[in-house]
C-alpha cells in the first residue's frame, strides 16, 4: 500500500491543532512555535504533492479510496487534479504567514486576569487561536482533495465552526467602537457569517441527498463517468434543481452578489490574519467547487444557468468595486475589492473557455497571495495606530517607508498591474470572456478602472501628504513582519513574470472540465485580406 500522501497533508494540521490546544496555558510562546512548525511541515507535504503530480497523467492522481459507510454508498475518496494541487499549495503556503502575522493577536490584554484564570485552568486564548487556524487549514485542504460528494460536504460545512470562533472570539481590537460595542459587532459578524453559510449548506444537503437518490452513490468520478457514457440519465428538471442546490451554497461561500453581505462584516471585525484566512483560503472552496462539482456533475444545467450567472458575476465586479471606492474603513475596502475579484473568478469559470477557466484558476491563487500581502500589511499599520479608518492616517511613507512601499506593491497587485501575478489571471479571464461574450467582457473592464481608483486613492490618503500628529510615532516593519511580507511579494513578482509553472499545472484540468460540459473555444473571426 502506497503512503496516503493526501490524507497526511490534511491530517498533519489537524494533529497540530490538537497538540497546540493541549499546550499548558502559561506556555503561549511554545504554542505559537508549535503551530508554526506544523504549518511549515504541512507546506512541505503540499510541495511533495505538487512534485509528485504529473500534469500529463490521469485526471485525478494520488488517489485514495476506502469503504466508510457502505450501506449508504459513502466512501473515503481523495484525489487531486491540477486545480486541486494549486489550491492545496496556496493554502499550505499562506498559513505559516497567517500564523506569523497573528503572532500577538491572541495575547491576553489583562495579565492579572490571565494569572487568575491560568490558576483556575481556564485561560488559553493563544493556544485556541492557533489551534483553530490549523483546524481550518486541515478542513480546507481535505475539501480540495475530496472526490466523494458526502466527504466534501462534511468538511465544507465543518470549517464554519472554527471560523465562527475565530471571528467572534478573536476579533479585531482596533475597531471604531468602544470595547462593548466592538464585542457586539464581532458577535454580529460571526453569527451572520455562520447563518448565511449554514443556510447555503442546508440547501446543498438537500441537493446531496437528491443526488444520491438519483445516482445511488456519492462518488464524483463514478457519477461523472456514468453521466458521460449515458448510463445515468437525469431528467432535465432534476438536474437543474440539483445544480441550483449545489451552486447556491458555493455562491454564498464565494461570495457572489447578492449573497455577499456577510463578507464585509466578517473581514472588518476579524483580525487581519483571520480576514486573510476568510477571503484568501476559505472562500476559494466555493469557486473551486463550482469547477469540480457543478460543471462536472451537472453539465447541461451549468450551461442552462450560465447567462444568469454571468450577469451576477458582472454585477459583483462593478458593485464590489464601486463600494470599495466609497469605503472609509481600510479592511472593509479590501473586503469589497475581494467581492469584485470573486466576480472575475466566477466570470472566468462560466465563460466556458480554456482561457477563462485557466484565468479563473490562476485568479484564485493570485488573489489569495495579493490579498494576503495587502491585508497583512494593512493589519500591521492598523495595529500601530489602533484605527481602521482611512481618515486617521496620512504621510505614513515619511515615517515608515518600508511599510508604505510594501503596502503600495500589495495595492498594485490588487489592481492587476502588469508584471505582478494577478495581471496574468485577469487578462486571461477577460480574453476568455470576450471571445464568447464580448459585451460582458467589455463591461467587466470597468472593474479594472475602479480597482485603480480605490487602490490609488487609499494609498494617497494613508501614505502621502503631510504627516498627521497621530501617525508621527508609527514604526516601520519589524523583522517578523518583513518575514511575512517579503516572501509574498517575491511570489507575486515571480508568478507575474513567469506564470508558466502554474499554467502548465492547471491547463490539463481545465481541458477536462470543458470536455465535461462539451464546450470548445470559439474560433476567432478573421476576415480574409483578399477574397
Amino acid at each position: 500500500m502506497s503512503f496516503p500522501l493526501l490524507t497526511a497533508t490534511a491530517a498533519l494540521p489537524a494533529v497540530g491543532a490538537v497538540v497546540t490546544a493541549a499546550v499548558p496555558a502559561k506556555q503561549r510562546t511554545a504554542a505559537k512555535w508549535l503551530a508554526l512548525l506544523f504549518s511549515v511541515a504541512t507546506l512541505v507535504l503540499a510541495a511533495i504533492v505538487a512534485v509528485r503530480f504529473d500534469p500529463d497523467g490521469g485526471r485525478y492522481q494520488l488517489t485514495e479510496s476506502h469503504a466508510w459507510i457502505a450501506d449508504f454508498g459513502v466512501r473515503y475518496e481523495l484525489g487531486v487534479d491540477g486545480i486541486g494541487v494549486a489550491l492545496v499549495a496556496l493554502t499550505a503556503l499562506l498559513i505559516p504567514f497567517v500564523i506569523l502575522a497573528g503572532w500577538h493577536d491572541a495575547d491576553p490584554q489583562e495579565e492579572g486576569v490571565e494569572s487568575r484564570s491560568v490558576a483556575a485552568g481556564r485561560w488559553r486564548p493563544t493556544q485556541g487561536f492557533f489551534a483553530l487556524i490549523l483546524l481550518v487549514e486541515a478542513m480546507v485542504i481535505i475539501s480540495f482533495e475530496a472526490t466523494d460528494v458526502f466527504v466534501f460536504y462534511i468538511f465544507f460545512e465543518a470549517m464554519l465552526i472554527p471560523m465562527y470562533f475565530l471571528i467572534g472570539g478573536f476579533g479585531d481590537r482596533a475597531g471604531p467602537h468602544g470595547e462593548k460595542e466592538a464585542a457586539t459587532q464581532r458577535s454580529y459578524a460571526a453569527v451572520k457569517f455562520l447563518l448565511y453559510n449554514l443556510v447555503g449548506g442546508l440547501i446543498m444537503l438537500a441537493a446531496v441527498i437528491g443526488l444520491y437518490v438519483v445516482a445511488g452513490n456519492f462518488s464524483l468520478q463514478e457519477i461523472a463517468e456514468a453521466r458521460a457514457n449515458g448510463s445515468l440519465d437525469m431528467a432535465t428538471d432534476t438536474e437543474r434543481w440539483l445544480f441550483l442546490g449545489f451552486f447556491f451554497a458555493f455562491a454564498v461561500k464565494a461570495p457572489l452578489w447578492p449573497l455577499h453581505t456577510w463578507l464585509p462584516n466578517a473581514m472588518g471585525e476579524a483580525t487581519a490574519p483571520v480576514a486573510v484566512l476568510i477571503t484568501a483560503v476559505v472562500d476559494k472552496v466555493g469557486t473551486f467547487a463550482m469547477l469540480r462539482f457543478c460543471l462536472q456533475l451537472f453539465p447541461e444545467a451549468s450551461k442552462w444557468a450560465t447567462p444568469v450567472i454571468l450577469v451576477l458575476a458582472l454585477i459583483s465586479i462593478v458593485y464590489g468595486a464601486l463600494l470599495a471606492v466609497g469605503q472609509r474603513d481600510i479592511k472593509r475596502l479590501v473586503a469589497y475589492a475581494s467581492i469584485s475579484h470573486f466576480g472575475f473568478i466566477i466570470l472566468g469559470i462560466f465563460a466556458m473557455t480554456s482561457q477563462g477557466q485557466s484565468g479563473a484558476t490562476l485568479y484564485m491563487v493570485n488573489h489569495g497571495i495579493s490579498t494576503a500581502a495587502l491585508m497583512l500589511v494593512a493589519g500591521f499599520l492598523i495595529s500601530r495606530r489602533g484605527s481602521r479608518l482611512i481618515a486617521d492616517y496620512g504621510g505614513v511613507q515619511k515615517v515608515a517607508p518600508v511599510l508604505a512601499g510594501t503596502f503600495l506593491i500589495g495595492g498594485l497587485a490588487t489592481l492587476s498591474l502588469p508584471g505582478l501575478a494577478p495581471f496574468v489571471s485577469e487578462f486571461l479571464v477577460l480574453v476568455g470572456t470576450f471571445s464568447r461574450y464580448p459585451v460582458i467582457g467589455i463591461i467587466a473592464t470597468i472593474g479594472i478602472v475602479l480597482a485603480a481608483l480605490y487602490t490609488l486613492v487609499l494609498y494617497q490618503r494613508t501614505m502621502t501628504g503631510p504627516v498627521k500628529p497621530s501617525t508621527e510615532g508609527i514604526a516601520d516593519l519589524r523583522v517578523r513582519e518583513l518575514a511575512v511580507v517579503v516572501p509574498l511579494i517575491a511570489v507575486l513578482i515571480f508568478l507575474g513574470v513567469y506564470p508558466k509553472p502554474l499554467t502548465e499545472l492547471v491547463n490539463p484540468a481545465v481541458k477536462h472540465t470543458l470536455s465535461d460540459v462539451q464546450k470548445k473555444d470559439p474560433k476567432p473571426e478573421v476576415e480574409a485580406a483578399h477574397k
